[in-house]
């Protein structure tokens, strides 16, 4: 049986579909996993033991309608499963007569091109992310949702294919093993700790003996890049890693330190020190959201928070304590 798993968005959303591939790959014999994504996750996938093949939808999507179909066609998938909605994909698995198309019934596009259609609920189930996408193999035979802490088996088949670092942060790592990472932006997807504190956190982290990395893309360097202590244990990375070269160096780290971005997740799969910092507000708290990993910890300033509670504006994810935060290390 070829099954594709359709998750067309960001790093984080992947990771936590990845335990889907390894459900499968348990549990229906000489089945092909066929990862249908975006470009730049590609990375991901490829790290992961329980996918056989990635597809690049961003390669698919701009082509010529006839393109498309020939593309879909000649992965002679059996099976769909369409985990992120997407219109245009859903389509052309009907187009190509998919023989089983599995969709969530909250998208009206899906009545006319699923021909199985889960009903439930994401945005108010109390559920975390990684266990409500298992909803969507119950016509594969799946009877029960996984428990939370049963899906930490499936980081073991995560591997950093990658792991010679550029130079300047090879002769870092070799002269501080004991390093942290700090992750402090999120590409504007996750509410975010404030900068100072990640800069405090650096420093409190380094008088501990740490070494402290800060990650994060070109752009988002540049907008704390000057507040970055100059300190022979504290190293700025910014834009200089690749996707494939930031897994390498997060499989190598003690811990990580993010918000709920994806490279805290990719931290929780290898098993490290994963600190991630939230709001307790839905849908974003950390119930839904929490790294999976056996050492991945969730940190909210108020679980209680009126104004959280009440969905309403809030920052208190900027008064967790810099102290609670080191106190994992």
């Amino acid at each position: 049986m070829r099954i594709i798993i359709s998750r067309t968005d960001s790093i984080g959303d992947v990771l936590l579909t990845l335990p889907l591939c390894e459900w499968l790959k348990t549990n229906i014999l000489d089945c092909t996993i066929i990862f249908l994504g975006k470009g730049y996750t590609k990375a991901i996938i490829e790290s992961y033991d329980c996918v056989d093949q990635f597809v690049d939808w961003d390669a698919i999507e701009n082509s010529p309608t006839t393109i498309q179909v020939e593309a879909f066609r000649a992965l002679k998938a059996d099976v769909i499963v369409h985990v992120f909605p997407n219109k245009k994909i859903a389509s052309l698995a009907k187009k190509i007569k998919i023989p089983m198309r599995i969709g969530t019934s909250h998208r009206n596009f899906h009545l006319l091109t699923c021909n199985h259609r889960l009903n439930f609920t994401r945005k108010r189930s109390n559920l975390h992310e990684a266990q409500l996408n298992f909803e969507l193999l119950r016509p594969l035979g799946l009877r029960e949702i996984p428990t939370l802490e049963s899906l930490n088996a499936s980081t073991t088949h995560f591997h950093a294919k990658v792991s010679k670092m550029p130079q300047i942060i090879e002769n870092f790592v070799e002269k501080h093993s004991n390093f942290v990472i700090l992750h402090p932006k999120s590409q504007g997807s996750a509410l975010e700790w404030p900068i100072d504190k990640y800069i405090e956190l650096s420093e409190n982290l380094a008088a501990k003996n740490y070494g402290v990395i800060f990650t994060g893309t070109a752009s988002e360097g540049k907008s704390f890049r000057e507040k970055i202590p100059v300190h022979e244990a504290i190293l700025d990375t910014t834009g200089q890693l690749t996707l494939e070269e930031l897994i390498g160096l997060i499989s190598r780290a003690e811990g990580i330190v993010a918000c709920s971005t994806g490279p805290l997740h990719i931290g929780g799969y290898f098993g490290i020190r994963a600190i991630g910092l939230f709001s307790p507000k839905r849908p974003i708290h950390p119930g839904r959201w929490k790294p999976l990993g056996k050492q991945s910890h969730a940190l909210v300033f108020d679980e209680n928070c009126e104004n959280c509670k009440k969905s309403k504006t809030c920052k208190c994810i900027g008064k967790i304590e810099v102290e609670c935060v080191s106190g994992y290390f």
